[in-house]
Order: C-alpha cells, then sequence, then structure tokens
C-alpha cells in the first residue's frame, strides 16, 4: 500500500520524466523532425506520456522493494532521424537533451530548497526540493549509462564506425533487461549513488541532505 507521504514524490517523478521526453521532442522539433509535436507530445500533460512499465509498475517495484529513492520513465517520444540535417550527430544531440533537463530541474528544484528553507524551514516543501533535486540528478546518470535503448547510448555511438554502432543497437532488444540487472546487482549504490550523493551535497549542502536523510 502507498502511503499518503510518497505520494508528493510519485508527483515530482512524474512531473520529472514527463518533462524528459518533451526535451526530446522538443530538441527534435528544433533539429527539423515535427513526429512528436504532431502526434501531441510536446505537453507537460503526463496523460500521453505514461508508460505502463516505466511510469507505474517500475516505481511501484521499488516502493515495495523500500529502495531508497525512485526511477522511473515515461513513453519515449517518437523521433525520425531522417528528418535530421546530420542524423547522428543531432540523435546525440537530442538524446543529451533529456538528461540536460533533469540537470536543469536539479538546479531549479535546489534554489527552490535555498528559498524555501529560508522563508519556510518548518513545512514539508524544502525537503520535497531536496527530493525533487535527487531524482533528478538519479533520472540524468541513469540515461546516461550507455547501453541502449537509454540515451547515453545514442551519444556514444557518435564516436563508434557505423558497422560498430549496427552491432551495438543489437544489445537494444535485452538493454532494459540488462540495465534492471544491473541496477539489482548494485550498479547505483558502487557508480552512480556516489556521484549523485557528491553533486547533491554541492547543490543542497549539509541541511538540505540532513533533511533528505530525516524524511
Amino acid at each position: 500500500m502507498i502511503s499518503i507521504e510518497l505520494i508528493p514524490r510519485l508527483i515530482i517523478l512524474v512531473f520529472s520524466v514527463v518533462f524528459h521526453e518533451v526535451a526530446h521532442g522538443w530538441a527534435a522539433m528544433k533539429k527539423g523532425d515535427p513526429t512528436a509535436q504532431m502526434l501531441g507530445r510536446l505537453t507537460l500533460n503526463p496523460i500521453p506520456h505514461i508508460d505502463l512499465f516505466g511510469t507505474i509498475l517500475l516505481p511501484l517495484m521499488l516502493i515495495l522493494m523500500r529502495f531508497p529513492f525512485l526511477i522511473g520513465s515515461a513513453k519515449p517520444v517518437p523521433v525520425n532521424p531522417a528528418h535530421f540535417r546530420r542524423p547522428k550527430h543531432d540523435m546525440a544531440i537530442v538524446a543529451a537533451s533529456g538528461p540536460g533537463s533533469n540537470f536543469v530541474l536539479a538546479a531549479g528544484a535546489a534554489i527552490l530548497f535555498h528559498l524555501s528553507f529560508s522563508l519556510a524551514p518548518g513545512t514539508p516543501f524544502p525537503g520535497l526540493m531536496v527530493y525533487a533535486a535527487l531524482i533528478n540528478l538519479v533520472l540524468a546518470f541513469f540515461n546516461l549509462i550507455p547501453i541502449p535503448p537509454l540515451d547515453g547510448s545514442r551519444i556514444a555511438v557518435l564516436f563508434m564506425s557505423e558497422p560498430a554502432a549496427l552491432r551495438y543497437y543489437r544489445l537494444e532488444r535485452f538493454g532494459i533487461l540488462i540495465v534492471l540487472g544491473l541496477m539489482f546487482l548494485g550498479l547505483f549504490q558502487l557508480v552512480i549513488w556516489p556521484i549523485v550523493l557528491h553533486i547533491l551535497l554541492f547543490l543542497v549542502g549539509k541541511e538540505g541532505v540532513l533533511l533528505l536523510m530525516r524524511g
């Protein structure tokens, strides 16, 4: 059963993954591909972006496993590289826009934390902003993992020959299983989690991290 305290965190997660996908669609549009715009995916309304596994089942599974944070995804926005002038290069820019948007949200949440911690320290809002910064840092680094179909793989192919890229993309059929396997084997705890915590500490300071731990 989901406790009432988790609902704001779920809302933050859903907003963050939707913002991530809208950023992909917006970047694709700027590079000449109108597909996401034509299909009505350049909206922050979560309904068109909901993915059964990424938006609903995965967060619920992590809640049941008492994971220290939630992670998820929205339905990927459709992108047609045929509209791009330089397909490989432009696709990498579109891919990078997703994690980039999460870094922007993390920085924005950190600013709101500092403001609210000074003006309304006794309210739940500062703690939620620290959590928003954390979630967006996790989403950014998670999506930068260079395993297809994650965004990091679209960036990695910039440095590969065409034959190597084709072989690399064959991993996509098993990509999510590989990522989930690495996740449950401790990839986050060993590699990503320390990086996230150091950046979070820089953004919100010791007060913010302590507030998160108490929450």
